[in-house]
């Protein structure tokens, strides 16, 4: 087995303002390359979970580790370094910038990350070709790269949103529930996309749903249940 990229241990958080814990995590963890989908129903704590792994929660104790490195003794300022340095977000709403374009909206990774840019460039001559590629291979067509955002369907902005998650070769890629507003047969096609595009790039993933008919595929399952404790769901 390779070795974790995500490691939990002893890890609980609560609102400032809950008595009761809404993250219970003895041990969690996700290995390099692996595919892993995390089911939990509304009020589970999926979000919070997300917001841990991300840096922008601190739990009250216990120990969070990405890719070697401690979240809980980083500053502020540098768990957003290494979150924009090493994870790729693909969040529900996927968070576009309306005023700019197709290919405007994937590059903002880099221009908060000098490591993921010099990636992009490594990976595709120039950031902007790598952006092209990926919207591509996404399935994307070209003629609607330069096109501002808010004149694309809702399949298409979630393309966007995965093109700028998966730029720059992030180690994690974390999706959150990213594929609700799709029909079925969108979401399956997005997502064998998706699985194909972080195999290619040699990133981990880690799919988040309260949907376990999208769990097809995965090399793993986890359930989190309401009160926060992460458990074994069986094999993908």
């Amino acid at each position: 087995m390779s070795a974790a990229l995500i490691r939990i241990e002893n890890l609980r958080f609560r609102w400032a303002d809950d008595a009761d814990f809404c993250l219970d995590i003895p041990l969690f963890e996700v290995h390099a390359g692996e595919r892993v989908f995390l089911h939990g129903p509304s009020g589970s704590g999926k979000s919070t979970l997300l917001g841990l792994l991300g840096g922008v929660l601190v739990p009250e104790c216990g120990r969070l580790h990405l890719l070697g490195s401690e979240l809980t003794q980083l500053r502020p300022a540098a768990r957003d370094r290494f979150r924009a340095d090493h994870v790729g977000f693909l969040f529900q709403l996927f968070n576009l910038i309306p005023y700019l374009s197709v290919v405007d909206n994937v590059l903002l990774s880099c221009r908060f990350s000098a490591r993921r840019l010099a990636r992009a460039t490594a990976a595709g001559n120039s950031p902007a070709a790598e952006a092209h590629r990926l919207l591509t291979q996404l399935d994307l067509n070209a003629s609607l790269h330069a096109r501002q955002v808010t004149r694309l369907s809702v399949g298409q902005q979630q393309r966007v949103a995965a093109a700028r998650a998966l730029i720059g070769q992030p180690e994690i890629v974390i999706a959150d529930e990213p594929t609700s507003a799709l029909d079925a047969e969108r979401q399956v096609a997005f997502l064998e996309l998706l699985r194909d595009e972080c195999d290619r790039s040699g990133s981990t993933l880690l799919f988040v749903s309260h949907d376990r008919r999208l769990a097809t595929g995965f090399d793993r399952q986890l359930s989190l249940t309401t009160g926060g404790a992460v458990s074994a769901g069986g094999s993908a």
